[in-house]
């Protein structure tokens, strides 16, 4: 019996890395996608061999046709599908930066690119298989900070999950969503925030966090994996939070 294949996009740094580290680890052949020269150069020195890499905006139809046609070529097939590529963006809604075009480049990869990488990446998913979408806790609870659109695009894959795990029911295909919370993937470094704003931020969330931390892409990964695997046989059209109980004190 080959071993399952499982495509990652948005796979070359955090949660995505760390899962593609983490099915590999456990007998998958993975193919991960990523867009930033840099962090594709650095998984590319850092993944195990069996671990394929290849560069692709989640904007673009005709790069998703490429990466499926690797897949085809490469594969064959595949078992599981993680959706994880995305991009976030602080911008109050009262910014002037705040114009059209950042609007729609967020739901051009946030959305369109997850909805068009599944539709094209479906014929190749086996029956039986596992299709999993990265979301976010901020689909469902509030983030301040001009998170707003980032929030809705979550929110608008998110509800897809239910109506596409109703529809590939008949293929036995099981859909899905993880909802991180505060994970530590370094991202909100990369907004542009001063240090100390940074560290600000940091100590007012971890006082909202019940466990008194952040999570780690590791934890994120082991859901997506338990999600994949056939131990969740029986597990569709969920949404499951990461996020050491963030929101459940009344």
């Amino acid at each position: 019996m080959s071993a399952p294949v499982a495509l990652i996009t948005g796979g070359t740094s955090g949660i995505g890395k760390a899962t593609a580290e983490l099915l590999h680890r456990r007998g998958y052949q993975v193919i991960v996608t990523g867009q930033n020269p840099d962090t594709i150069a650095a998984a590319e020195k850092e993944f195990p061999e069996g671990v394929v890499v290849v560069r692709a905006d989640a904007r673009s139809l005709a790069e998703t046709d490429r990466v499926v046609e690797e897949i085809r070529e490469r594969f064959g097939g595949l078992d599981a599908v993680f959706l994880n590529a995305a991009i976030i963006r602080r911008l109050p809604i009262e910014a002037d930066v705040f114009d059209e075009a950042a609007y729609d480049d967020l739901f051009s990869v946030n959305v369109k690119g997850q909805f068009f990488t599944l539709q094209k990446a479906l014929p190749l998913l086996h029956d039986g298989g596992s299709i999993i979408f990265n979301v976010g806790i901020g689909a469902t609870r509030g983030i301040p900070g001009g998170a707003a659109v980032s929030a809705a695009t979550k929110g608008a894959v998110l509800s897809m999950v239910p109506s596409l795990a109703l529809e590939l029911a008949p293929r036995r295909i099981r859909v899905n969503a993880v909802s991180p919370g505060p994970i530590d993937t370094g991202i909100w470094a990369k907004q542009g925030m001063p240090a100390e704003v940074l560290e600000e931020v940091a100590r007012a969330t971890v006082s909202q966090v019940p466990l008194g931390r952040f999570g780690t892409s590791e934890e994120v990964a082991e859901l997506v994996a338990f999600l994949a695997s056939d131990a969740a046989g029986f597990v569709t059209g969920e949404n499951i939070v990461v996020g050491g109980g963030v929101g459940i004190r009344s």
